[in-house]
This record gives structure tokens, C-alpha cells and sequence, in this order.
């Protein structure tokens, strides 16, 4: 292998010999990477939160075998598997920031993480948008039916589900945001940091 010397010095290398510099990054740098892998991190817990919620508030949406059930209506079935997904996806990408803020490396190759991230957080956003605007037109129509006058509390249950739906989405298209910036960063500078 050739010594940075020897290359500076204007020899040619073999293209079988690769000179490897570490990169160099500073404290205020690294500071600036943690605080930011931090902040995606919380995103991805408030949207986990929020979607985990919204699940269980549907799922217990039964008060006995004479009101209505979340399960008989297709809006609802929707929003709770679509709450679930998406609180499991963070789950996971909560681990993969934790792992990313305790080693610094990336679960995955980072172009496959930086296209991974971004490309499922807006799947799940735009599926979680989709589930939750069903919902709430479904809450919206039965408010004016026998449903909503009969068993009340089904309704403001169903409606406190959808509601935390639409807050893990808000998250989630935070979480999206900064994972498409970092799909930015990584197309200009070849590395998922933008320092």
C-alpha cells in the first residue's frame, strides 16, 4: 500500500490499493449529531405514544354485548390496524435510534438506513393520515344517528381514538421530515450528517 507521502508526492496508486482517512469530526459536531439523533428519537416516542393510545382506545371500545362494537364497522377496523403498525414501526426505529445514539454507526449500510427511514416514515404517515380521515368521517356520520344517541360514550371513545391517531401522524411527519433531511444530506455530501 502506498503511503499518503507517496501519493501526495504525485506516484499513482493501483486502483487495488484504497487510502482510508477516518473521518474527522469535532466535539461540537458530534454534540450537533447526538442532539439531533436525539430529536428523532423523541418524535418517534411521541408518535409510538400516540399511536399505541389511539390503538388501545379502539380496541376497548365495547361496553357489552347490547352497544356497538369497534370491530363492526370498517373505519375503525382501519384506524386500529393502521395505529398498531405504525406504533410497532416505531418501536422499532426507537431502537434504531438508540442504537444509532450509543455506537454512532447505523443499524443497517447507511444508504440503506437513510432510504429505509424515510421511505417507511412516509408509508405510515400517509397510511395513519388515510385510516384516521376514514375514522373521522365514520365518528362524523354516526353522530347524527341512533348510535351516538344510544351509547354515547362509544362515540366520544371512537372520537378520542381518531383524535390520537391524528397526533401520532403530526409526529410521525416530524419524524419524516428529518429523515428526509438527512436523504438530503446524504445525496449531497455522501453521509447522512449535514456537517
Amino acid at each position: 500500500m502506498l503511503s499518503p507521502q507517496a501519493v501526495h508526492n504525485g506516484e499513482t496508486p493501483s486502483p487495488h490499493h484504497r487510502i482510508l482517512t477516518p473521518q474527522f469530526h469535532s466535539t461540537v459536531t458530534l454534540r450537533k449529531l447526538r442532539r439531533f439523533n436525539s430529536l428523532i428519537l423523541v418524535f418517534r416516542l411521541a408518535a409510538f405514544a400516540f399511536s399505541l393510545a389511539s390503538s388501545v382506545f379502539m380496541v376497548t371500545n365495547s361496553r357489552g354485548s347490547d352497544s356497538p362494537h369497534w370491530f363492526d364497522f370498517d373505519a375503525f377496523r382501519f384506524v386500529f390496524a393502521a395505529n398498531a403498525i405504525v406504533a410497532l414501526y416505531s418501536l422499532f426505529e426507537m431502537g434504531v435510534s438508540v442504537w444509532e445514539i450509543s455506537t454512532g454507526a447505523t443499524l443497517f449500510p447507511e444508504i440503506l438506513q437513510v432510504w429505509f427511514d424515510f421511505g417507511h416514515d412516509q408509508v405510515f404517515a400517509y397510511l395513519l393520515l388515510s385510516a384516521d380521515s376514514a375514522g373521522t368521517a365514520l365518528a362524523k356520520t354516526l353522530k347524527g344517528t341512533d348510535t351516538c344517541k344510544a351509547s354515547n360514550s362509544f362515540c366520544v371513545q371512537s372520537d378520542i381514538s381518531v383524535a390520537l391517531g391524528f397526533a401520532g401522524f403530526v409526529f410521525l411527519g416530524f419524524s419524516s421530515l428529518l429523515s428526509g433531511f438527512r436523504v438530503v444530506c446524504y445525496i449531497i455530501n455522501g453521509s447522512r450528517f449535514h456537517l
